[in-house]
């Protein structure tokens, strides 16, 4: 057999994923390959995420627009969300049989026709179908959260953090392009004959289609094929580990609690921030300025969250995470109606609060376990985590309508605790940072 031929079976082949050969084995190749590989990721997430955003910047509008009430206008989003959460467990399972760059360009590639399923529904006042296009628009939104933990893979444990924080940082470019280019796409989309909203869906054709391209023209030779060997791996002979058996294991556990956690808490106020903003006065201007700073929180500085947590270790990190959200949730209770600046400082650190715990958990989730059984616990994670946030995202509604909206900020520090007290009972069994 070929060594090509060979590398590609490796690749694919579940039980040879973590024992394949690196392409060259000269190191200053293999890094170069690494730096390729990590470009090529960051591009991806930043075309995925510029269309997802923009898509999701009008989805309630369009919701609206086509049921004829505000009844249904939050099932879009509903239906994103659990798009999400079922294809980080598909596209995990795909890539552990056919490789990283298959799951991503798959994610993309369904994404990208249920955006263009989305728009068709659009045109002809199907409401229906729009749902269904919103949910394949997911797929897209979880192979661009896939792509932090494919970096993972190729980096030792002590530059892994940076790598997560590479990729997440990506997203900051969709943040900023996606929601300010709905009104130039929606003027092109008016000038050909088609309605307005519509061409925020086209541009998710073509920037999660670009990505897709990309990814499968670029991310040569699959990131399997350039993953880190060192770390020692828990050695199995007999069948695959259960959940109850890996979550027993004190990483995956605090990691996946802490990203949780992280998500809920994020999610539960920021939901409902802009609403209760508006209702006391704030003028939408003020609006767009807080959740921008939210979005700067949350994307921009990961690159520092990254390598904070390769220098003081996932666990510290975690804890700094969650004394940031603990912070801004008492921020958020204390700020009064009028108060601007407390908010917009509050949605700051809600912001890097997530991104501290979200980059340091990522990178600790699967310490110890073979390349395969990494993935597929990354999928699963994921996916709790986006069910997480529909949960969230809903019953945000209820707790401000019934409690207020200081109820938020109470729950999320009590939320909090959780994964703090966690880590700091089991701090003697997680990994110690590792020199560099």
């Amino acid at each position: 057999m070929s060594r090509a031929a060979a590398s590609a079976t490796q690749a694919h082949d579940p039980a040879a994923i973590a024992t394949h050969a690196h392409p060259t084995g000269n190191p200053d190749g293999l890094d170069a390959l690494r730096r390729r590989s990590l470009v090529t990721l960051v591009a991806g997430v930043g075309l995925g995420s510029t269309g997802y955003i923009a898509a999701v910047t009008v989805a309630t509008i369009v919701a609206q627009e086509l049921a004829g009430s505000t009844t249904f206008a939050g099932l879009p989003g509903a239906m994103i969300v659990i798009g999400s959460a079922s294809a980080s467990v598909l596209l995990s399972a795909l890539m552990v049989r056919r490789g990283r760059r298959m799951g991503l360009s798959t994610g993309y590639v369904v994404g990208a026709a249920g955006a263009f399923i989305a728009a068709l529904a659009l045109i002809t006042g199907s409401f229906l179908v729009f749902l269904v296009g919103t949910a394949l628009m997911g797929f897209a939104n979880a192979a661009n959260q896939l792509s932090r933990y494919t970096a993972a893979d190729m980096y030792p444990v002590s530059r892994r953090a940076s790598a997560i924080g590479t990729v997440v940082w990506g997203a900051t470019i969709g943040a900023i392009l996606g929601p300010n280019m709905v009104p130039l796409v929606g003027t092109i989309a008016a000038a050909a004959g088609l309605p307005t909203l519509t061409g925020a869906y086209i541009a998710l054709v073509l920037f999660v289609g670009l990505a897709a391209l990309l990814t499968t023209v670029r991310l040569r030779p699959d990131p399997y094929q350039l993953a880190d060997t060192s770390e020692p791996v828990v050695s199995r002979t007999g069948p695959a580990p259960s959940a109850r058996a890996l979550l027993a294991r004190p990483t995956v556990a605090v990691s996946i609690v802490a990203l949780i956690v992280g998500q809920f808490v994020m999610t539960l106020i920021m939901t409902m921030t802009p609403l209760h903003m508006v209702e006391h006065g704030h003028d939408i201007a003020v609006v767009g300025f807080v959740l921008s700073a939210h979005t700067f929180g949350m994307f921009a500085l990961s690159p520092v969250s990254g390598h904070l947590t390769d220098r003081i270790g996932s666990p510290r990190t975690i804890l700094l995470g969650m004394s940031v959200l603990a912070v801004a949730s008492i921020l958020s209770i204390a700020a009064p109606p009028d108060g601007g600046g407390v908010i917009f400082f509050a949605m700051f650190l809600l912001g890097f609060g997530w991104n501290l715990g979200f980059v340091a958990g990522s990178a600790m989730l699967a310490a110890g376990l073979e390349l395969a059984e990494r993935t597929r616990l990354e999928g699963l994670t994921d996916s709790l985590i986006w069910s997480s946030a529909a949960v969230a995202s809903l019953g945000s509604g209820l707790l401000v309508a019934y409690a207020g909206f200081a109820a938020l900020g109470v729950i999320a520090l009590g939320l909090v605790l959780i994964p703090t007290v966690l880590v700091l009972t089991r701090r003697s069994l997680l990994p110690a940072p590792r020199p560099r």
